[in-house]
C-alpha cells in the first residue's frame, strides 16, 4: 500500500517547460477547437514527458478543461453546430462516469503507487489511440462502405429504427434515437476523462457511429460535455490535492488562443478532414506513450532495462510527441489556408472587377 499524498509531487518549473507547456496548450486548444476532443490526447502526454505525475496530468487538464470548452462551445453554437440538448443528455451519464473513474484512479495510486499510476495511464493511452485513432483514420480514408449518402453509417442507422422508450428527438443534431442508446455512450466518456482526461475519445466517434451525429455537430456538442463534466471532476481532483494550478494557468493560456483558431477553422475545411486530423495525432501520440511504458516497467521492478536503455526511448517519447504537436498544427492550420485561399482569389476577383467597372 502507497500513502498518496506521498506518491504525488509537482514538478520544479524552469524557462524551457513554461515555453513546452505553453505551446502544448496552444496546439492543444487548437486541436480541440477543430476536432472538439479537448486535446487532452496531446495535452495529458505532454505534461507527463516533462514528468509530471500521471494523476496531476489528468486532474490538472480536467481543471483547464472547462474554461476552454466553454469558449470552443460558444464559438461552435454560433456557428449553428452544437446541439445543447444532446450534450446536456450526454453529461449527465458522464458526470457518473467521471466520478467512477477518479475513484479507480485513486485506487490504483494507492495499491501500486505514481509508478502504476502513469504504467495505468500510458496504457490506457496506448491502447484507446490505436483503437479509436486507427477506426477513425480507416474510416476518413475509406470509401465508407457501410454508409449512406446521408452520411449516417450502418449501426447507427440500426439504432434509430429500434423504438426503445424514452425516444428522444435532437434538433440540431436531426436524429430521433432511444435514450437508453445515449447512456453508454456518455458513461464511457466521463470514465475515460477521469482516467486518462480524453472523454472525447469515446464521446465523439460514439455520437458519429453510435447515434449517428454528423462529425461537425459531434465535435462541437462535446465541448458542452467536457465543460459540464470538466466543471465537477475539477473540483472533486482538487479535493483530494491533485490539481498544479501552475500548469492549468499555463497551459489554459495557450489553450485560449488556440481553440478560437481551431473552431474558425472547421468552418473552411470539408468535414473528412476532422477525422484525418484526429487519426493521425492519435497514432502519433500513442507511439509516444508506449515509449515511455518501459522506464514506469522498471520502477515497478517488473523488467530490469539498463539505464541507458531507459533513457533512450524516454527521449525518443519526448521527441515523437513534439513531431504529434507539429504534425496536430502543421495539418489543422494548412488545412484552414488552403480552404482560404479560394476564397481569397475570389474576393481579388471581384474586386477587380469592381475597379475595372467603376474605371
Amino acid at each position: 500500500m502507497h500513502e498518496i499524498q506521498s506518491a504525488v509531487q509537482f514538478i520544479d518549473l524552469n524557462a524551457f517547460n513554461v515555453i513546452f507547456l505553453f505551446i502544448v496548450g496552444f496546439i492543444g486548444g487548437l486541436v480541440s477547437g477543430f476536432i472538439g476532443s479537448g486535446g487532452a490526447f496531446v495535452l495529458t502526454p505532454g505534461m507527463m514527458s516533462l514528468g509530471v505525475p500521471g494523476t496531476v496530468a489528468v486532474a490538472s487538464n480536467m481543471c483547464h478543461k472547462f474554461p476552454k470548452a466553454m469558449i470552443g462551445a460558444y464559438k461552435r453554437f454560433r456557428y449553428g453546430q452544437v446541439d445543447i440538448k444532446l450534450g446536456l443528455v450526454m453529461a449527465a451519464t458522464a458526470t457518473l462516469g467521471v466520478q467512477a473513474g477518479i475513484k479507480l484512479q485513486r485506487l490504483v495510486l494507492t495499491q501500486w503507487g505514481q509508478a502504476g499510476s502513469d504504467l495505468y495511464v500510458s496504457l490506457s493511452f496506448v491502447a484507446v489511440l490505436v483503437i479509436v485513432g486507427g477506426y477513425v483514420f480507416y474510416d476518413a480514408w475509406s470509401t465508407a462502405r457501410d454508409c449512406s449518402i446521408d452520411g449516417t453509417c450502418a449501426m447507427a442507422r440500426w439504432l434509430q429504427s429500434i423504438n426503445l422508450p424514452p425516444m428522444i428527438h435532437f434538433k440540431r443534431a436531426d436524429i430521433r434515437i432511444s435514450l437508453w442508446f445515449t447512456v453508454p455512450v456518455g458513461f464511457a466518456t466521463g470514465l475515460l476523462a477521469a482516467t486518462i482526461a480524453v472523454g472525447g475519445f469515446v464521446g465523439v466517434p460514439g455520437m458519429i457511429y453510435v447515434m449517428g451525429v454528423s462529425s461537425f455537430v459531434a465535435s462541437a456538442t462535446e465541448l458542452v460535455i467536457a465543460f459540464v463534466m470538466g466543471f465537477g471532476g475539477s473540483v472533486n481532483w482538487a479535493m483530494h490535492g491533485m490539481v498544479d494550478i501552475r500548469l492549468v494557468l499555463i497551459i489554459l493560456g495557450g489553450s485560449l488562443l488556440g481553440v478560437q483558431l481551431g473552431a474558425i477553422g472547421t468552418t473552411y475545411v470539408k468535414e473528412h478532414m476532422i477525422k484525418i486530423v484526429m487519426g493521425t495525432i492519435m497514432l502519433i501520440v500513442a507511439v509516444s506513450r508506449g515509449l515511455a511504458i518501459p522506464e514506469y516497467l522498471n520502477q515497478l521492478g517488473v523488467t530490469a532495462f539498463e539505464e541507458s536503455t531507459v533513457t533512450l526511448v524516454k527521449q525518443l517519447s519526448f521527441y515523437s510527441m513534439c513531431i504529434g504537436l507539429l504534425t496536430g498544427a502543421v495539418i489543422i492550420l494548412g488545412a484552414m489556408i488552403k480552404a482560404r485561399r479560394p476564397e481569397a482569389d475570389q474576393t481579388f476577383g471581384v474586386e477587380a472587377l469592381e475597379s475595372s467597372g467603376a474605371a
